[in-house]
């Protein structure tokens, strides 16, 4: 079994796990495999390990990364979720080549992602960035923006408003790990009252997972977990 494989086979049974202590199915919760800064290759064996759905931040390596798998395989059939900071000059690659984007965070960039969104393509699945942690630093629509924001969205033609991410302030311990996550999953549940069918929750990472799961995490983002630890080009 390759380190990949090994890893991956590790990280699934950690989400089942945490799905059960929370009497959750363990396949109502999904693995992104965050795949950035890690080569064709990397994609290539995580997929023959079973994995499908792929994580990128960066654009044009994600781009170069795509045809480079697509060359080596082309049988091979992938989901490719776009999850870094969007650029507005940035939003036409992303809508011609991605699946869902989980960081949308002004109603500017869904429009340019609807407008450029080709039309053989189905409607890109759309999840709002919540900096539900109130950091200056972080991308993310403020809690109290994110129901206009919503509604806005889900209005576009081309696009799928499916739920909420967000990329909590980083906490030590289990209970205020949580904290954040069962804000998100009440926003999310605010959203639903007032009509708007949302069933993504897009939240938890290799440090947090756990934590993510028990407040209902429906997608869990794992990279180094089970790539490795990542090498960044200065």
């Amino acid at each position: 079994m390759s380190p990949i494989s090994y890893n991956l086979q590790a990280v699934r049974e950690r989400i089942a796990e945490g799905a059960r202590a929370a009497l959750r199915d363990p396949r109502n919760v999904h693995l992104l495999a965050v795949s950035k800064t890690f080569g064709a290759d990397a994609v290539i064996e995580a997929s023959d390990a079973g994995q499908r759905a792929f994580g990128e931040n960066y654009l044009q390596e994600s781009v170069d990364k795509m045809a480079a798998v697509r060359a080596a395989r082309p049988d091979l059939s992938l989901e490719w979720h776009f999850i870094g900071p969007i650029q507005s000059n940035k939003t036409r690659p992303i809508a011609e080549h991605f699946d869902w984007v989980h960081s949308v965070d002004r109603e500017k960039i869904a429009h340019r992602l609807s407008e450029q969104r080709p039309a053989h393509l189905p409607p890109l699945n759309i999840c709002l960035q919540v900096n539900i942690s109130g950091e200056d630093t972080k991308s993310g629509a403020a809690p109290e923006e994110v129901a206009a924001l919503a509604k806005a969205v889900a209005a576009l033609p081309n696009l799928k408003l499916r739920g909420l991410m967000a990329i909590p302030e980083p906490a030590e311990d289990t209970a205020r790990q949580r904290e954040p996550f069962r804000k998100l999953r009440e926003l999310l549940e605010q959203l639903n009252k007032e009509g708007l069918g949302l069933d993504t929750l897009s939240m938890g990472m290799s440090a947090d997972m756990d934590a993510a799961i028990a407040e209902g995490a429906t997608i869990v983002r794992v990279g180094t977990a089970i790539f490795g630890q990542r090498t960044y080009a200065r």
